[in-house]
């Protein structure tokens, strides 16, 4: 098993890259058609989430082969994917942020607004196809940088959580379930970054970790009833412009960037200290 997971990492964390941009592609397209794409910027990210989709595919399978990151064609296409998609998400906040909340700068106009923090997804898929270029798997940091970037992703859940269940007041006591949970996962992540323990922490935030997956697929559920339930004639209406599908997918997507990271720092504890007592 440890075996497999060094000569597979690279691999797995640029497959976890390929697919949630492949799966973006899906996800703006439903997001965007609340409005009908009014601004053809929208459209940008679509574009760029199928293109990618398409031309990381060549590129994944020599780095499968060679179970690393192979120079040439594999090496710069994530790396000017990973800037493009940078750029993308940061442009994309400041796009969000200017439909509602730079116009009235108020708390309900950050809360009804687009939802600001959602492209920053894009910026940490460039930063993690960067990182795999850039830094060694069997570095201290590759495992870090891996788990700081889910960290911020269950912060910006829990702030994604808590604007948009505030929209009706937390009328359904589960609406508190995501906020507590993505504020469980970020806590006990962020202890990795101050500390050095042992393996029975590192089980227990795998647990938590599962915690994050079972919150995702009962949002996902919840959503989903929520919507078939919603009054109207038009049931492709009622999901497009009721709760957010998808939203709720990001705490396992999240729980499985972070579970690679997590094992990653954990393998190479238990190899420094089989070195040290060797």
């Amino acid at each position: 098993m440890k075996t497999l997971w060094v000569r597979y990492r690279v691999f797995i964390l640029e497959l976890f890259c390929w697919a949630n941009l492949s799966f973006l592609a899906v996800d703006i397209l439903y997001a965007h058609s609340a409005n009908d794409f009014a601004h053809p910027a929208e459209w940008i990210p679509f574009i760029f989430s199928a293109l990618t989709a398409l031309v990381l595919v060549p590129g994944l399978i020599r780095i499968y082969r060679h179970r690393k990151i192979v120079d040439g064609y594999p090496y710069w296409i994530g790396f000017v994917t990973g800037w493009l998609s940078i750029i993308i998400g940061i442009a994309g906040i400041a796009y969000h942020l200017h439909s509602g909340f730079f116009q009235k700068m108020t708390i309900q106009s950050l809360v009804y607004a687009a939802p600001f923090v959602a492209p920053l997804a894009y910026t940490g898929i460039g930063l993690l196809l960067l990182l795999n270029r850039k830094l060694s798997p069997i570095s201290h940091e590759w495992s870090l940088w891996i788990l700081f970037l889910a960290l911020g992703g269950f912060a910006g859940n829990f702030v994604l959580a808590l604007a948009d269940h505030a929209q009706n007041g937390f009328f359904h006591l589960t609406e508190w379930i995501p906020v507590v949970t993505a504020a469980l996962a970020t806590s006990f992540l962020l202890v990795l970054f101050f500390t050095d323990p042992d393996s029975r922490y590192y089980r227990l935030c795998l647990w938590i970790l599962g915690v994050q997956i079972v919150t995702g697929v009962l949002g996902f559920l919840l959503h989903l009833q929520g919507n078939l339930m919603e009054a109207g004639s038009n049931l492709l209406t009622n999901f497009i412009h009721g709760a957010p599908i998808f939203a709720p997918l990001l705490f396992p997507n999240l729980a499985i960037l972070a579970a690679i990271g997590l094992w990653d720092l954990w393998m190479k504890q238990q190899e420094r200290q089989q070195g040290e007592t060797a």
